[in-house]
């Protein structure tokens, strides 16, 4: 063998091996990207352990086992707002939050009717929130996220654990988070209770992106959707997030098409929230969402007033909830809305 022969031997030996690794790594991102989607085990003992309610002063609480309907058995917090029928009106456990409620609202009411209880009998809430968490940790590290929204909507909160989260069995995907956020909305719209109150579907990240395909399939059984820095698809997330994997998005199996899904999302109140310092998602991504939800209303000559976007200047991707207004803006998003259907419901 001539040494210009070697060379061409070696050329094309290395190729082959350069190849051969490529397909390794990109068979690998395919086979094992559920695990980098959903870091369920992220931070440390996020499997093992999971906050309660009554850690952070909500002692009015049950831990409640969903069943999905491909046999999943799921783990969720309902965190109750009890009120009491007095001559009065209506008065929360917390008397201050009670006068702060009344105050924005005009006095409760809503969508939804329940017949009067009597004077000095305890009913939860005439608002459910339904708490849809990020991509890492479990229910319990949201909790103090509830409990202000616990407070400030003065509202019960339901919240679960996806599939492969906290104490949740199962592997997480998105055709399995899609079937549980819909378990634990069949288990509010069932209970003998829950079901008679106004339903706010709340999603963060990667839950913001379930909050809209399970709004999109139920857009008349909710009263509202709140969605936080989430994206148009996960194929559009990954080149901003892993450059040289632009080429190959066609391999993300997990899509979570939000942009097409968005548009379904008919009739009631929508608020978006975003952090334009979000080093994650491209603030643009939350922008685009919103543009695409006002366009499709206005094409089917419905209403697009109920649809309200708000940013954040200093936000990032994990810390948008914790800027000045995050919590005022939210509250004075459902009371204007709550109240408008109040309104609507008597004509």
């Amino acid at each position: 063998m001539t040494l210009w022969s070697k060379l061409v031997w070696l050329a094309r030996a290395a190729t082959y091996v350069a190849t051969i690794g490529a397909f390794g790594v990109l068979g690998g991102i395919y086979l094992f990207q559920n695990s980098l989607i959903y870091p369920a085990s992220f931070p440390k003992g996020s499997r093992e352990h999971v906050p309660r309610p009554d850690q952070f002063h909500m002692k009015d609480y049950e831990n409640v086992t969903l069943k999905t309907k491909d046999g999943v058995t799921l783990t969720a917090y309902l965190i109750k707002r009890l009120v009491k029928s007095v001559s009065s009106g209506l008065d929360t456990d917390d008397a201050s939050a009670a006068a702060a409620a009344a105050a924005a609202t005009g006095g409760g009411g809503g969508l939804r009717q329940r017949a009067a209880a009597g004077d000095g009998e305890q009913q939860l809430a005439d608002c459910t929130l339904l708490y849809l968490h990020a991509n890492a940790g479990n229910m319990g590290h949201r909790l103090p996220i509830a409990r202000i929204f616990h407070h400030r909507l003065d509202c019960n909160v339901f919240m679960l654990s996806y599939r492969g989260y906290g104490l949740s069995e199962g592997s997480p995907s998105e055709k399995g988070l899609k079937i549980d956020a819909q378990a634990a909305l069949d288990y509010i719209l069932s209970h003998d209770k829950l079901k008679h109150t106004k339903i706010i579907v709340y999603g963060q990240s990667i839950g913001g992106a379930v909050a809209i395909h399970l709004a999109a399939e139920n857009s008349h059984r909710i009263s509202a959707l709140i969605v936080e820095n989430t994206f148009l698809s996960l194929r559009k997330v990954i080149p901003h997030v892993i450059k040289f994997l632009k080429p190959f998005t066609f391999l993300c199996h997990q899509v979570w098409d939000s942009e097409r899904a968005i548009g379904a999302v008919a009739r009631i109140p929508v608020l978006f929230l975003s952090g334009k310092r979000d080093e994650l998602i491209p603030p643009q991504h939350m922008r685009d969402l919103h543009m695409r939800l006002v366009a499709e209303r206005l094409r089917a000559g419905d209403t697009a007033a109920n649809i309200e976007y708000a940013e954040f200047p200093g936000g990032a991707h994990n810390d948008t909830c914790v800027q000045d207004g995050y919590f005022d803006r939210v509250e004075a998003f459902w009371h204007r809305h709550s109240e408008s259907q109040k309104l609507d419901a008597k004509l």
